[in-house]
């Protein structure tokens, strides 16, 4: 007759009954899975919160997702190819015209007129992001309303005028309403050439500025849905509008948010790296945790098994059983961490009140909730099911010698191991892919997704084989020293490799956390050490613009005597060009080509033998002859020309012909003077044309005012652009950057040391056991003390530097890949090799210090 299988109900019950017996043993299981899901979870959610923050920061800088510039009015045929594009996706995606152009104004009874760098906008749509700060405070609506003008605080100072009175501009009157304290697309939109003032679209109408063929300059911003349709992702939605906005421009320079400040969106990239591999961190130190507790849990239910499977219980019963409990461990753990986190999530936020730039969760965060859920369950699957699968055709005698029967020997004996177990490594293969999709989900990326999983499997198995050969090792080792060592040295030594001793595990599963534990702190000290960059006080926050060559030294005699100056003014020459040819094509011959023709047929050069401040040569080398036919080319304008290293350009300029070659290519930081000219030669080739120069010093924002009178007094034809409100705004996102990404890479490594601690902790079991047998032997209690703590230190010395090394690899790697330089941090390394050892021996004393106080029948009935 055949038996009769055990059914699922029935084995639910006797597992309920078994984690009834000993509560305690199950609640450290539950409260490991906990920890790491809690972890990724929090991480997961806050860095979400994070990266939406400092995406709306960046957009306030061009007060929109796209922008095309153009200077002319666009035909009737562009403005229905722009109409068409807004109607895609249901006509979620929003534009608006900002005007830009110079004007003569004058303040009566003064007739004296003031050039001006005139912007009109519609203030019911501009700007999409940031906010206009006015001076008093009003809406930027309230402030157009009718004709009525805001101006910068510099139109005030040069006309002696103040908030109220009457402004004439293009033969109409405009009442001053408000100062314009804060743009904010000021270090996007157009230099200008004098103080801005800011009206509406519909009183510049009124004006009659704009005749037709004007070269104002238009400026197309647009806003995208945040929900992108057709199930596409926002990057993909924005590439795809750019793509046709160019085709329905052709002559209009076109760049998204990312491109107006170059150096603060590498910044913003370089955190939303660091912030997903943060995530990728905590979900892998999250399994390391459920890993550790479910081996464990299960080492300490063979016995049950054994015995189980002695009375007549089948391997398919035991299955049930076991894989019932440890999914419902799991699953419990999961969902208590997954409350954890969502607390962290809220708390942290309310705790740091203005200093954290996220705020509370209002919604339930689904995708990092299913995520955490998700790697405990799999993470909890990739690890019981393998030691359940072995008890199918082990004999009862067999699973109670376990820790005392020896390993494979030789290379056969392992390979026969291994076939053996070929359904758990097809099951461990599978749950691994899974592991890949959540790492797809969490980082947006199916490239990452597939790297990641390729590369955490390779990493465990080159971790586990590095800790067999660390152990192999230390039996080799120890085989020749054995009689010259001390006993509690020796024996602590060899408990390394006795039967039954999971060091390898604990070895590869502490040499892996120590890894991403020390990448992290690496990758978030690197990066944040860049990004700091993007808000030095060395940057100019004052620009000068139409400095001539015969003003040069007095202006710099000038900066030298003004207070509150922090860093010597920088001034850079420009000169006037005219491109003929680029690669054989003439200018005329690329008409059709979306290229920006208005540049090419007025180019600003400048001059340069060494590589400016603030630009990065990215291809090609610098020149090192002054007077060599050759130029160096902005990483952006080069894409758009279609040129590189080697192409041949002929430039006109001063009424001569020149023919170079482009040598270098190079990428602007956007904050230094460098990033105003796309164009550089060496210093033969143009430093005896006329030229006028563009000036750059920081300066205290308190100071500016002051400044801005003398200099005016002094030089009234320079005019001054105060961006000293942009870069504080940037400074203020940098340490938001900051503040986060220490924040949470904080919260990463401490939640990893903690799963760290759990995964040492979870050999309690088997060191009771030791323990007991020692003590029955005859060891005293100093004896086991120093047994252990020898076994202890070891374990955490050799993980540590197994964990150390391989840190270091990665963060280079990684690094490289973000272009951004690696310096090994000597004290971190050190710190993270000492600690290993310190948290090692710790953590397994403050786990097994109770034992050493029980006499040993005791432990053993309790056990």
């Amino acid at each position: 007759m055949a038996k009769r299988a055990l059914s699922w109900k029935r084995a639910g019950a006797i597992g309920w009954r078994d984690m009834k017996s000993a509560p305690g043993k199950f609640g450290f299981v539950v409260l490991s899975v906990a920890v790491g899901v809690a972890a990724l979870v929090g991480v997961r959610g806050l860095s979400d919160s994070f990266r939406r923050t400092l995406s709306g920061e960046a957009r306030s800088l061009m007060a929109g997702d796209l922008s095309a510039r153009t200077f002319h009015e666009a035909t009737a045929e562009e403005k229905a190819k722009i109409t068409a594009i807004l109607g895609q996706g249901g006509g979620g995606i929003r534009s608006t015209w900002v005007t830009e152009t110079i004007s003569m104004a004058s303040v009566p009874p003064d007739p004296v007129p003031l050039l001006v760098s005139l912007k009109a906008v519609d203030p019911s749509e501009y700007p999409y992001y940031g906010t206009a700060e006015l001076e008093p405070a009003i809406t930027l609506g309230q402030a157009l309303e009718g004709d009525s003008a805001v101006v910068a605080d510099e139109f005030l100072i040069r006309l002696n005028a103040k908030v109220g009175e009457t402004l004439r501009l293009g033969g109409k009157n405009f009442r001053i309403s408000a100062v314009l304290k804060q743009e904010p697309d000021r270090i996007t939109a157009g230099a200008g050439l004098g103080p801005r003032v800011m009206i509406s679209q519909a009183a510049l109408a009124r004006t009659g500025l704009l005749a037709p063929g004007s070269r104002a300059g238009q400026r197309l911003l647009m806003k995208l849905p945040e929900k992108a349709a057709g199930g596409l992702s926002a990057d993909a939605q924005a590439a795809s509008v750019r793509s046709q906005l160019e085709a329905a421009l052709p002559d209009a320079q076109v760049m998204d948010f990312r491109e107006g400040n170059p150096a603060l969106s590498r910044g913003l990239d370089n955190a939303t790296a660091i912030l997903s591999l943060i995530c990728l961190v905590a979900m892998v130190l999250g399994a390391i945790g459920v890993a550790m507790a479910m081996h464990a849990h299960l080492e300490q239910r063979m016995d049950m098994l054994a015995i189980l499977k002695a009375v007549g219980a089948g391997s398919g019963d035991l299955l049930r059983i076991f894989l019932l409990q440890t999914l419902g461990l799991g699953f419990v753990g999961g969902l208590v961490g997954v409350a954890a986190g969502l607390v962290v999530m809220v708390a942290l936020p309310t705790a740091f009140g203005n200093l954290l730039p996220v705020h509370a969760v209002l919604g339930f965060p689904w995708e990092s909730a299913l995520a955490g859920l998700g790697t405990g369950l799999l993470t909890t699957l990739l690890f019981c099911l393998p030691p359940l699968l072995d008890v199918r055709a082990v004999r009862p005698v067999l699973v109670l010698r376990r820790l005392v029967e020896q390993g494979p020997v030789g290379i056969r004996g392992w390979l026969a191991v291994w076939w053996a177990r070929r359904l758990q490594l097809a099951v461990a293969a599978v749950v691994v892919a899974a592991l890949g999709g959540i790492a797809w989900a969490l980082s947006d990326s199916a490239k990452v997704g597939t790297w990641f999983a390729v590369l955490f499997t390779i990493a465990l198995v080159v971790l586990l084989v590095l800790a067999a050969v660390a152990l192999r090792t230390v039996r080799f080792l120890l085989d020749r020293v054995r009689l010259r060592l001390p006993s509690s040295l020796r024996h602590g030594l060899a408990n390394l490799y006795r039967p039954g001793n999971q060091s390898a595990a604990v070895l590869a599963a502490l040499g892996t956390g120590v890894m991403l534990i020390l990448a992290v702190y690496l990758m978030q000290a690197q990066l944040l050490r860049e990004i700091r960059e993007t808000a030095s006080p060395k940057l100019p926050n004052i620009f000068l613009i139409d400095v001539t060559t015969d003003e040069v030294a007095g202006i710099k005699a000038f900066f030298t005597r003004q207070t509150g100056v922090s860093q010597a003014l920088d001034l850079m020459p420009m000169v006037r060009g005219r491109f003929v040819s680029i690669n054989g094509q003439s200018v005329e011959q690329m008409k059709g080509q979306h290229f920006p023709r208005r540049m090419l047929e007025s180019a600003e050069l400048t001059w340069s033998d060494a590589l400016p401040e603030g630009d990065k040569l990215t291809q090609g080398t610098w020149w090192k002859d002054t007077n060599a036919a050759e130029m160096a080319v902005d990483e952006g304008v080069a894409r758009r020309l279609k040129v590189g290293v080697g192409s041949a350009v002929e430039l006109e300029t001063g009424g001569v012909a020149r023919t170079l070659k482009v040598s270098a290519i190079y990428r602007p930081d956007g904050q230094h003077l460098g990033a105003r000219v796309e164009f550089v030669l060496p210093a033969g080739q143009l430093k005896e044309l006329p030229a006028t120069w563009y000036g750059g010093v920081h300066i205290d924002p308190r100071q500016v005012g002051a400044m801005e009178r003398a200099l005016f007094g002094a030089y009234p034809t320079v005019t001054v652009i105060n961006v000293a409100d942009v870069l504080e705004r940037i400074e203020s996102v940098v340490n938001q950057i900051t503040l986060v990404v220490r924040l949470l890479a904080g919260f990463s490594i401490l939640a990893g040391l903690t799963i760290l601690a759990s995964s040492i902790a979870s050999t309690r079991f088997r060191r009771m056991r030791e323990a007991v047998v020692l003590k029955t032997l005859g060891a005293t209690r100093m004896r086991i003390v120093r047994t252990f703590s020898v076994e202890f230190s070891v374990l955490g010395l050799l993980a540590g530097m197994v964990g150390v090394v391989f840190a270091n690899l990665l963060t280079r790697v990684l690094l490289h890949k973000l272009e951004v330089g690696f310096h090994i941090e000597w004290g971190a390394t050190v710190i993270a090799l000492v600690g290993t050892a310190v948290l090692a021996t710790a953590t397994g004393w403050i786990a097994s210090y109770r034992i050493l106080g029980l006499r040993p029948l005791e432990v053993l009935r309790e056990e």
